[in-house]
């Protein structure tokens, strides 16, 4: 992903990337016997032009996309004002506006919903990046990008077909891999990870921005 952006772009990446340690408790997920960190946050963005910073709002599924937590409003920490001003946030947004819409012409607003997590796994005790399983989010486009994975094994991504089967697979080794989503067409999901050596800490750290069309 690097290549994609203008020389300069990422210039505060290492702080950026550092946030992820600040990351507040999901207390929602946590209520299931799973540990995942999370703050959250929304965007509101014109098909060309600046990206609106909304005010703090919870984020909502129906349980038709995520069965294990739908059909709440689930209220996360919000980003921290210098992670949603900063020029690596907003440089990938005005990437993942401007690549998903050449796909959809027709689209005048966007509703951008992003979401930073790491998601820590323990000796006996796996993390499990999408304890929803096999999934849709239940909005337009999906970018799934890498900030750091530490002391992890798999971590796998999959792309699944309507009826499930499966179409594809890949990992995301390195800082700035990407998957980005159809969410119209496919399913996705994530093998659980693993510390290779439990007595370290071991975490996926990922950055997940969401598009869906407002109107």
């Amino acid at each position: 992903m690097r290549s994609l952006f203008a020389p300069g772009a990422l210039g505060d990446w290492p702080a950026f990337a550092a946030s992820w340690d600040t990351l507040a408790p999901d207390t929602y997920l946590a209520q299931t016997g799973r540990h995942r960190r999370r703050r959250h946050g929304v965007f509101a963005a014109a098909a060309s032009g600046p990206i609106r910073h909304e005010p703090h709002q919870p984020h909502y599924q129906s349980l038709d996309y995520n069965p294990l937590q739908g059909d709440i409003e689930r209220w996360f920490e919000p980003l921290t004002p210098d992670v949603a001003a900063s020029v690596s946030l907003r440089t990938i947004l005005a990437f993942t506006r401007d690549f998903f819409g050449e796909l959809a012409p027709g689209v005048d607003q966007w509703r951008i919903e992003v979401h930073q997590f790491r998601i820590e796994a323990r000796a006996g005790q796996p993390g499990e990046p999408t304890p929803e399983g096999i999934h849709r989010d239940g909005v337009d486009y999906v970018l799934v990008l890498l900030i750091d994975r530490q002391n992890i094994a798999s971590g796998t991504t999959t792309i699944h077909a309507a009826d499930g089967s499966l179409l594809g697979s890949f990992t995301l080794a390195a800082p700035l891999d990407a998957a980005l989503v159809d969410d119209n067409r496919v399913f996705h999901g994530v093998t659980a990870v693993t510390p290779l050596d439990p007595t370290r800490p071991a975490y996926r750290d990922v950055l997940v921005v969401t598009l869906r069309a407002v109107g």
